[in-house]
């Protein structure tokens, strides 16, 4: 029989998801049978749906606010403290691991740890082995390593030395990347050289800014412009109407993000862990025009601190730096596609399906 593996993540940000996808495709591929459960949505109910769009609501229209909450979970033990109002979530964790008898659990979201902890108090007795994929860079919360996990696997160099000088033990740190799909790492689309220079621009945040940007860089000479919408038909029909009949790419919903990151020079949207980190394994520099205090603030510090992203808040920032990124032959965005790429792990998600495996 295949090895049972189960991935837990939970929908408190998409990034969570996103590195539960990639994983569960590559230990699929790698033979395993893996499973992805969000044992908050199973046991939640409407409280889970309810919380999970404060959340983003916080997120989005109260930023500062979650920026002190973020602090404030970082330095006090408030995720222990709430553990006695978990039992439910706590029994169907135990339930489920007893009927799939896993050789591995795999965690993407830090909550599931301190479960662990309280079903398996002693590590050397417990019958699977215990993984935390870390999906934030550099800004990294406690509460991701205050609860024991047999390894903490994290999606760069820079976060591994945040987490070694919190008091991680360095043998418990991996740095094998962050799992985005696998398509990053094979069969990849060749991207042509600018000129003209092709940008993606994602509307993951603050939609009602979006017409006013892609009416600004459709101002650009020779641009080729792409915006993904999600299922927003009200933006979409906003979009076209900001083209004003120039040449514009437009995508609901779509599976084709790897391809469009790859074959596309720039994109354009918010400092989400997934969104940058796809950048990044696509080789493809990035304009960030949102970051949400706290955790995303890693993530945009690893793309300015290596010199392949900046922020651009505004529809004129991003217009001028386009501008220049692709003025003297692209000479600057030819500097940021070889910086980029330096920090691109595309196989990660396969590089840690062999390791949960046992295969490395």
């Amino acid at each position: 029989m295949p090895p049972k593996v189960l991935l837990l993540t939970a929908g408190y940000g998409e990034g969570h998801n996103a590195a539960a996808r990639g994983l569960h495709t590559a230990l699929a591929e790698r033979g395993a049978d893996a499973e992805v459960l969000d044992l908050f949505a199973l046991t939640g109910g409407a409280f889970y749906e309810r919380s999970r769009r404060d959340y983003i609501a916080l997120i989005n229209r109260a930023p500062r606010v979650w920026a002190a909450i973020f602090a404030l979970i970082d330095r006090l033990p408030i995720v222990p403290l709430t553990l006695p109002f978990l039992g439910k979530l706590r029994r169907a964790l135990a339930a489920v691991i007893a009927e799939k008898r896993p050789v591995a659990v795999v965690s993407v979201y830090p909550l599931y740890a301190y479960l662990i902890r309280q079903l398996y108090p002693d590590a050397a007795t417990r019958p699977f082995a215990f993984h935390t994929v870390v999906t934030d860079s550099i800004t990294i919360n406690s509460v991701w390593h205050r609860a024991p996990s047999d390894t903490f696997l994290v999606p760069n160099e820079a976060s591994a030395r945040v987490m070694e000088r919190a008091g991680v033990p360095p043998e418990k740190l991996r740095v094998l990347g962050f799992p985005v799909p696998p398509r990053f790492a094979r069969d990849r689309p060749e991207r042509a050289a600018p000129p003209p220079p092709r940008v993606l621009y994602m509307v993951n945040a603050a939609p009602e800014q979006a017409p006013g940007i892609v009416a600004r860089l459709l101002e650009i000479p020779g641009l080729q412009l792409t915006v993904t919408y999600g299922r927003d038909e009200a933006l979409r029909r906003r979009l076209e109407a900001a083209a004003a009949g120039r040449p514009l790419a437009l995508h609901g919903w779509t599976d084709r993000m790897p391809e469009l990151l790859m074959t596309h020079h720039l994109l354009i949207g918010k400092a989400g862990g997934a969104t940058v980190q796809e950048s990044i394994a696509a080789g493809t520099p990035m304009l960030i025009t949102h970051v949400v205090p706290g955790q995303e603030e890693g993530n945009a510090r690893l793309l300015f601190e290596n010199e392949c992203g900046a922020l651009c808040p505004t529809a004129g920032a991003l217009a001028a730096k386009i501008e220049s990124l692709f003025a003297h032959d692209a000479a600057a965005w030819r500097q940021w596609e070889q910086n980029i790429a330096r920090l691109a792990k595309p196989d990660a998600a396969l590089q840690i399906a062999d390791f949960v495996l046992g295969a490395e």
